[in-house]
C-alpha cells in the first residue's frame, strides 16, 4: 500500500481524503493543514491519523501527497516534496506562474517520482467514448466551450480564469492535439476585485478555433462543449452527461441524442495515480507538461486581458 499524505482538507481537500479511504491501494498517513476546522473533520470521519500544520514536520510519513491548498501555496509546497522524493499528486493550477511550473519541472526531472496534475475534467467517460465522433474534430474544427455558474464565493483567491478557464483551457489542448498561436481575451470583474467574467479566443496554425467563455455570477450551471466542422454539429452537455449530434450527411433533420456514463472523476484520478507509482500503467494520465503548458495559457489569456489586445501564444 502507497502511504499518502493529504495537504490541505478545504472544499475540495475533504473530496480528495474520501477518495485516499476508499482506494485499496493508500493508506492515508496523515493530513497538513494549519486551520481550526481540520482537526474537527478527522475526528467527524473517526480517522486515528496525525494532523500537521507543515509539510515540513512528516516528510518520513508518506511516500506521496496530495496537494489540495490554494494555489499560491502549491509552488513551494511541491518544492519542499520534489525535493524529498515523493510522489505528487497537485491539484490545477499546477501553480501560480509559468516561471514557477517550469522550475518544478527542472527539479522533477532529478527524482524519476510521479507527478500528476489534477485536470479532473479530462475523466468524463465521453472523452473514451469519442472515437464514435471523432470525425468532428477532424479538419478545421470550431469549438465553444462554456463553463459558468452562479456566484459561489469559493476560490475567490484567484480570477475566474485560474479558477474555471483552465478546466478548458486543458481540454483543447487534449482534444485538439495543438497549441494555439493567438488568443484575444475581454473580461468584466463583478463580485470580486478579479476577472468573473472572461470569454477568450484561441486560433490555431491548423484553421481550428476555440472560444472559451467562463463565468462565476451566472444565472445558471452550465458546462458545454461544442464542435462545428464540415461534418456536422456535436454538442456534449459535461453537467447533464448528454451527447448532442447533427450529421451534414444525414438525409434527415433529426438530431441523434444520447445519454453516456457517470464517472467519479476524483476515485478515477486517484486510482490512475496509484497505478503509475505502482507501474501498472506506463503513463501518468496528466503529466506535469500538461499543468505546465495550461499554466502557460492561462497567463496568455491574463495578459490579453490586461493589454487590452490579441497575443501571439
Amino acid at each position: 500500500m502507497i502511504k499518502v499524505a493529504v495537504i490541505g482538507l478545504g472544499h475540495l481537500g475533504k473530496w480528495h481524503l474520501d477518495k485516499v479511504l476508499a482506494c485499496d491501494e493508500a493508506e492515508l498517513a496523515c493530513v497538513v493543514d494549519p486551520s481550526a476546522s481540520a482537526q474537527e473533520m478527522i475526528n467527524e470521519k473517526k480517522l486515528s491519523v496525525p494532523l500537521f500544520t507543515r509539510v515540513e514536520d512528516c516528510l518520513d510519513l508518506f511516500d506521496a501527497a496530495f496537494v489540495v491548498t490554494p494555489t499560491s501555496f502549491h509552488f513551494e509546497i511541491c518544492k519542499t516534496l520534489l525535493k524529498s522524493n515523493k510522489h505528487i499528486f497537485c491539484e490545477k493550477p499546477m501553480t501560480s506562474t509559468h516561471e514557477q511550473a517550469v522550475e518544478l519541472k527542472s527539479l522533477s526531472t532529478e527524482n524519476g517520482k510521479v507527478f500528476q496534475v489534477g485536470h479532473s475534467e479530462r475523466f468524463h467517460a465521453i472523452w473514451s467514448q469519442l472515437a464514435q465522433q471523432s470525425a468532428y474534430l477532424e479538419g478545421a474544427p470550431i469549438l465553444s466551450l462554456n463553463r459558468q455558474a452562479p456566484f459561489k464565493g469559493r476560490a475567490t483567491d484567484v480570477d475566474v480564469v485560474q479558477d474555471l478557464m483552465i478546466h478548458d483551457i486543458d481540454l483543447i489542448l487534449f482534444l485538439l492535439k495543438e497549441k494555439p498561436v493567438t488568443v484575444l481575451a475581454v473580461g468584466k470583474k463583478q463580485r470580486t476585485d478579479k476577472w468573473d467574467f472572461v470569454k477568450a479566443l484561441f486560433t490555431f496554425e491548423s484553421g481550428a478555433q476555440a472560444t472559451l467563455t467562463v463565468g462565476r455570477n451566472h444565472v445558471c450551471e452550465v458546462r458545454e462543449v461544442e464542435s462545428v466542422n464540415e461534418k456536422g454539429c456535436l454538442r456534449i452537455d459535461l453537467l447533464n452527461r448528454q451527447v448532442l449530434e447533427a450529421s451534414s450527411s444525414s438525409q434527415s433533420s433529426e438530431v441523434n441524442k444520447y445519454e453516456y456514463d457517470k464517472r467519479d472523476h476524483l476515485l478515477e484520478e486517484h486510482r490512475c495515480f496509484y497505478n503509475s507509482i505502482l507501474g501498472k500503467r506506463e503513463d501518468v494520465v496528466v503529466p506535469m507538461e500538461a499543468g505546465i503548458e495550461a499554466v502557460y495559457f492561462v497567463q496568455k489569456v491574463l495578459d490579453s486581458l490586461e493589454m487590452g489586445k490579441m497575443l501571439i501564444c
